[in-house]
């Protein structure tokens, strides 16, 4: 089905023969919380954010580039089998006026299982002073992620894998072909578990513009392969917010105008050795699939041309 309004994406979830039906919403228009309304039916859904509670086999899907979620986020909580594709997330607030999701684009906590987040545009208009907060957290639960030719444009959060040193319950998410614009940290926050990062790019104006890229922290574990990162600050990190670092295995990136301004004892646990080029490994990391890895070198005009909205047939 086709669905112009935020009522009308809420109806659909509440219109099923039952929480399992598959289910493909195709979104063709801007959904505001003007035109969100709670619905009632074998669903649980909010006037404030779209709800994926409790349901599985769901798809929703931009139609072209006018799938647009306006200062409404996207919420996963208790749920599998989920596709959200092809749509513009913005300007989601935690704080201010209308307020939705916690500030996050989109949110996932407490039993997320399989979700495919793909050819999205996530975007803020600032960080946590201006009321934003991320744009893709996990947390509590989340496993079988995987995050692929999204554009994150213009936020101080990417997102989080862990909420806090204690969530250690999430793992198996991959980000691989994503476009991290004027980004200035978490690209990702890594806390326990597993995770894989190959073939993105880091844009950034400068490098002061960043405070760093990828953190793994308290035991997590990624594979950090075939990326480009461009005008990078701290790109890759252990930060001592955690009391204990977490570790990586790396090979074939780019690191094209890198800086560090954190060290060991001033900010952070662990700091790669950079040789020949290459950051060092800290641990052996395997994934458990099979992939197939763009040149470093050809990330930029990949990703660049193929991530976000609009991209892809529809």
């Amino acid at each position: 089905m086709t669905a112009r309004t935020g009522a009308e994406i809420n109806a659909a979830l509440c219109a099923r023969a039952s929480v399992s039906t598959p289910l493909i919403i195709r979104v063709d228009g801007t959904i505001t919380h003007a035109n969100t309304t709670r619905a009632t039916g074998s669903c649980d859904t909010t006037a404030t954010e779209i709800q994926f509670k409790g349901v599985s086999n769901v798809s929703l899907i931009g139609v072209a580039n006018r799938g647009v979620l306006d200062q409404i986020g996207i919420h996963l909580r208790n749920t599998s089998n989920i596709i959200i594709q092809n749509l513009h997330i913005k300007n989601v607030k935690k704080s201010g006026s209308p307020t939705s999701n916690g500030g996050d684009a989109i949110g996932m906590e407490s039993t997320v299982n399989n979700v495919w987040v793909d050819h999205n545009t996530l975007e803020a208009s600032g960080g946590e002073t201006d009321g934003y907060d991320s744009l893709l957290d996990m947390k509590a639960g989340v496993t079988n992620v995987t995050v692929s030719y999204n554009h994150y444009r213009n936020s101080s959060r990417a997102g989080l894998i862990g909420s806090s040193d204690s969530d250690d319950a999430n793992t198996n998410i991959t980000f691989h072909h994503n476009w991290y614009e004027n980004i200035e940290q978490r690209t990702p926050l890594l806390r326990h578990g597993l995770a894989h990062s190959y073939n993105n790019y880091w844009s950034n104006v400068s490098n002061s513009d960043m405070i760093h890229g990828i953190n793994s922290r308290m035991g997590g574990r990624i594979l950090v392969e075939g990326n480009y990162f461009k005008n990078s600050n701290n790109p890759l990190i252990a930060s001592d917010d955690s009391p204990e670092p977490g570790c990586w295995q790396t090979r074939a990136n780019t690191l094209d105008s890198i800086s560090y301004d954190r060290s060991v004892g001033d900010g952070a646990l662990v700091v790669p050795v950079i040789v020949n080029g290459q950051f060092d490994s800290t641990c052996t990391v395997t994934v458990p699939y099979s992939y197939t890895l763009d040149s470093s070198a050809n990330i930029p005009s990949i990703v660049s041309g193929n991530a976000g909205v609009g991209k892809i047939a529809p």
